[in-house]
Formats: C-alpha cells, sequence, structure tokens
C-alpha cells in the first residue's frame, strides 16, 4: 500500500501547475485552437498511466513511445535533425546535460513547484529538464537466507570475502547503470581512481549482466551474493521475496527521473509538453507516478515538498547519497561505457 500525503501548501503549490504554469514561459494550451498530438518518448513504468491521465485532464491527444532507455536515447539522436518527440521521459540527467550541450532542449523552464532540498539538487541552472522523482544507484541488494551480512563499503567488496559473489550490469545497455559507474568515478576521485576500482572489482570475480532482471535472477539463483542495480529495482523484488533486502554504502548516486522538451519542436507543442512537465509534478500526476508501476518505478523519493514516498523506502535522509555534476559527466558516458566495455565486459 502506498500513501501519498500532502501538506496544505504543498497542495496549493502543486494543484497550482496540473493546468499551467512555468517559472519562464506561459503554458498556455494556445487559446481555443485546436490541441496538436503530443509524442512522448518514455523508459517509465507508469508512463503509459501517465500519459492516460494527462489526455484525460487537459484533452490533448497525447501518443506514447515506450522502450528501454538506450534505444529512445538513439533514436533522440537519429532524429536529431528532424525530432519526432515532444518530450524525452527516462532515469539519469547526464543523457540530458548532452542533449542540452548539443542545444536540443528548451531552456529556462520548471513547473512551479515547491521542491526538496534533494530535488533542488537535480534542477539543472539554465532550466533545460525538468526532474520528476528520485531513485538511487547502485543500491546493495542480497538475499539476506544466504547472505546475512551485506558489504560495509565499497573497497569491501574488493576483498576475499567477496570473491565472485558480486554483480552489476553493463552500463552500455542498462540506463541507470553508467550514473553508477560515474558517480564511484567522481566519488573515489576522478577516471584513474574509478577504473582502478573496476579493474580491481573484476580481477575479484566480477559478475557482468545486461539488465536487472538478469543481475535479480543470479542472485536469486546463487550465482552471486550482491547484485549493484538500481534501488527501485532492488525494492522491488523484496516486495515478492521478502529475503531480499537493499541496502546502500556511502555513497550512492542519485538518479533522477527526467522530463526533457525538444527545443525544435513547433512551439505549440513546446507549450503542450511543458503543461505535461507541470502536471506529471501537480497533485494528481504524483499520484499516478506512486501508483502507475507500484512494483516497479513507483518505487521511489517524490521530488515536491510534502510528497511522501511509497511505504517501505523510508526517508531519503537516511540514504548517504551524492548528486554528481552530469554537465561534467554526460560527455563522457560514450568513453567511459566504452572503456567498461573494453576492460571489464570483455
Amino acid at each position: 500500500m502506498r500513501h501519498l500525503v500532502l501538506t496544505a501548501p504543498a497542495m496549493a503549490a502543486v494543484t497550482a501547475v496540473a493546468g499551467c504554469g512555468g517559472s519562464s514561459s506561459s503554458v498556455a494550451s494556445g487559446g481555443s485552437s485546436k490541441p496538436v498530438p503530443l509524442v512522448v518518448y518514455s523508459a517509465q513504468g507508469y508512463d503509459s498511466a501517465m500519459v492516460e491521465a494527462f489526455q484525460k485532464a487537459t484533452g490533448i491527444p497525447t501518443k506514447l513511445i515506450d522502450d528501454s532507455t538506450g534505444p529512445l536515447l538513439a533514436r533522440v539522436q537519429a532524429e536529431r535533425a528532424n525530432p519526432q518527440w515532444g518530450v524525452l521521459w527516462v532515469d539519469g540527467d547526464e543523457a540530458f546535460a548532452t542533449l542540452d550541450r548539443q542545444g536540443m532542449l528548451v531552456r529556462q523552464f520548471q513547473p512551479q513547484v515547491n521542491y526538496t532540498a534533494a530535488g533542488k539538487a537535480v534542477v539543472p541552472a539554465d532550466g533545460s529538464y525538468v526532474p520528476t522523482g528520485l531513485t538511487v544507484t547502485a543500491a546493495v541488494v542480497y538475499d539476506q537466507s544466504r547472505t546475512p551480512k551485506p558489504p560495509a563499503s565499497w573497497q569491501e567488496l574488493l576483498s576475499p570475502t567477496w570473491r565472485g559473489a558480486v554483480g552489476m550490469n553493463d552500463p552500455s545497455v542498462s540506463g541507470p547503470t553508467y550514473p553508477f559507474v560515474a558517480g564511484l568515478f567522481a566519488g573515489l576521485g576522478g577516471a584513474a581512481q574509478g577504473e582502478g576500482f573496476f579493474s580491481a572489482l573484476k580481477g575479484n570475480g566480477l559478475h557482468v549482466f545486461k539488465t536487472n532482471a538478469d543481475s535479480l535472477h543470479a542472485l536469486q539463483t546463487g550465482q552471486i551474493r550482491v547484485a549493484l542495480i538500481q534501488s527501485s529495482a532492488g525494492i522491488a523484488a523484496g516486495l515478492k521475496a521478502p529475503q531480499i533486502k537493499t541496502t546502500y554504502l556511502p555513497k550512492v548516486t542519485s538518479l533522477p527521473s527526467v522530463i526533457g522538451i525538444s527545443a525544435k519542436a513547433p512551439e505549440k507543442v513546446q507549450q503542450e509538453a511543458k503543461r505535461f512537465a507541470s502536471f506529471v509534478l501537480s497533485a494528481e500526476g504524483q499520484r499516478v507516478m506512486l501508483s502507475g508501476d507500484a512494483s516497479g518505478d513507483s518505487l521511489y523519493w517524490p521530488i515536491v515538498s510534502g510528497v511522501s514516498p511509497p511505504a517501505g523506502l523510508g526517508s531519503l535522509d537516511s540514504v548517504p547519497t551524492q548528486a554528481i555534476d552530469p554537465y561534467r559527466w554526460g560527455p563522457q558516458e560514450s568513453a567511459i561505457n566504452s572503456w567498461f566495455t573494453n576492460a571489464i565486459v570483455h
């Protein structure tokens, strides 16, 4: 069971944006003119429910293209000269920082909501994308029946205790995994230190899988004892199998779900896209996010003040998080992923 609790000020703030409002631009629906279709590219588990609710609330015809993060980002780049999307909604702000530097995103727009401190930490200075919620990467997920005591630090994973016992996803395949890798690089002091850590982890028998499902299967069948994956995936696994637990090492990287608006979309589409982003952060939109994928992506920490996370997540304040600079690490994604493929996967 998941709960949404809004304080009176927060309710007023988020309700106000359901049908309007950006801090820098009007998001009027364009008067009495006929709405044009809004195309949403999304990798979120609750996106279908959100698109349906938005269309019902606004009357704006909305088409959802749902796929994994990697294929969607590749599609956006392939359409760079002639974008077919109005909204892009995936996890991780590094990709959006890259799109922003390429001039592909509308800037100077944020819905008029009261962000939490964690939310403010992932709002870009130029308003080029909109964070909508937070998970963290990578959480330590383990089977308590096989592993009563999980590791207490990243360095501990390099010890003989965990030889051949650790698994993670391939950042070239799994969208949320690159921010984990970049976050460790940042936390350890830079690329050289990060490469050294992952090389040592490989030397200690690291297993690399394609997706969360693969890593979790390896954990549940005893192939590994620890899976380093996105927090929502680990918590969801624990809902189905209570012996699966999730914990966090200092520090884990904040992984925002993010909306970007195409700078090359027609003005009418951009206005509709701003209404969509505002709706997502409204009271109604937050209810949809928190219920639309109850055993998956809905297991996130809200970043709108007064909105409570699903029962069982606890306070984000208890999680040792860091927010890395997406404008530093986003442009390095291709190079770091290539290094990881060549040096760690192979």
